[in-house]
């Protein structure tokens, strides 16, 4: 039964520039309802949204970051 007193806590892991790394077994319901699973024992939200495999990231961000951080400069 979900949310049981037994079930153990969800650990979820936010990254500044980076994508929500949540412990698998995860779904996702997406925008239009449609749910996407994973059953990997973590899995990285893509929270840019540039990733192709959205809602899982692809680290498409590494690019945006790292192009920006070389025109601050």
């Amino acid at each position: 039964m979900p949310n049981s007193p037994s079930d153990r806590p969800r650990r979820i892991t936010v990254r500044r520039r980076g994508p929500i790394l949540v412990e698998g077994p995860v779904e996702v319901e997406l925008e239009d309802g449609t749910t996407v699973s994973s059953d990997r024992f973590r899995v990285a939200l893509c929270t840019c949204r540039r990733s192709r495999r959205y809602p899982w990231c692809d680290t498409s961000h590494r690019d945006r970051s790292e192009t920006g951080r070389r025109g601050e400069d």
